[in-house]
């Protein structure tokens, strides 16, 4: 570069890094306000004050440096292609795929086996029906809750959830069904207000921040049976 596009360099950044840099220098060193800097270089004031937020608080600020580029192979892919290419032509799903290469030692997730299956110009499989699927574990059908089909019969069964029968007396104390049609709770013929309620409070009481998260205590029969339900409610 002659003088004249040495001098531009400077004073018409052009990089990101490089404009940042000279936006800062002019703030912090030359000391001009950041209604003057902003525009001047690109930025919202707004936004930079954001930047200069940051700058405060990098323990290590880094300018001209460009980012690294990611990988432009991918090992565990064409290491296991060839295995995945066979195992569809065996009509095996993709997560029949991803556990067979897990147990190989080369694993790969569903989506990354079915990205590989698109390259090789495969479609999908037509769903089949459960009878049809290899035989593995698979999650358990869990009844519907239904205060109707709940039982006090004798029985025995394990549960994670015993904790929450320390709480009985203070329900008791409570009187949460006068609580429940008092406060005017929905309710439902399979799951009345004070179940509902109860079910509810069940969740909080076992740190259970979402309603979603019951899923992994569906089958549970001790959080069934704190609720007065043949079974806990799904999130659904």
């Amino acid at each position: 570069m002659d003088i004249s596009g040495c001098r531009r360099f400077f004073a018409e950044p052009r990089h990101p890094r490089h404009r940042l840099y000279e936006a800062l220098r002019a703030y912090f060193l030359e000391g001009r306000p950041p209604k003057e800097v902003a525009p001047a270089f690109g930025y919202s004031v707004g936004y930079f004050h954001i930047l200069c937020h940051h700058f405060r608080r990098d323990p290590d600020p880094t300018f001209f440096v460009s980012p690294r580029s990611g990988p432009r192979s991918q090992p565990k892919k064409s290491a296991a292609r060839d295995l995945l290419v066979r195992l569809r032509k065996q009509n095996y799903s993709v997560y029949e795929i991803s556990q067979a290469l897990k147990e190989r030692h080369c694993p790969l997730s569903p989506t990354a086996v079915r990205e590989v299956l698109k390259e090789e110009g495969f479609a999908a499989l037509p769903r089949r029906l459960d009878e049809e699927r290899p035989d593995y574990p698979r999650p358990t059908i869990e009844p519907v809750a239904d205060v109707r089909e709940f039982s006090l019969a004798p029985r025995n069964f394990s549960t994670r959830c015993g904790g929450l029968f320390l709480f009985v007396p203070d329900l008791v104390r409570l009187g949460l069904g006068r609580l429940a049609a008092t406060m005017g709770l929905p309710g439902s013929q399979l799951i009345p207000a004070e179940h509902a309620l109860r079910a509810c409070l069940a969740l909080k009481l076992w740190s259970l921040e979402r309603k979603s998260h019951v899923m992994a205590l569906v089958a549970d029969q001790g959080l069934a049976l704190f609720a007065g339900l043949n079974a806990i409610p799904k999130k659904s």
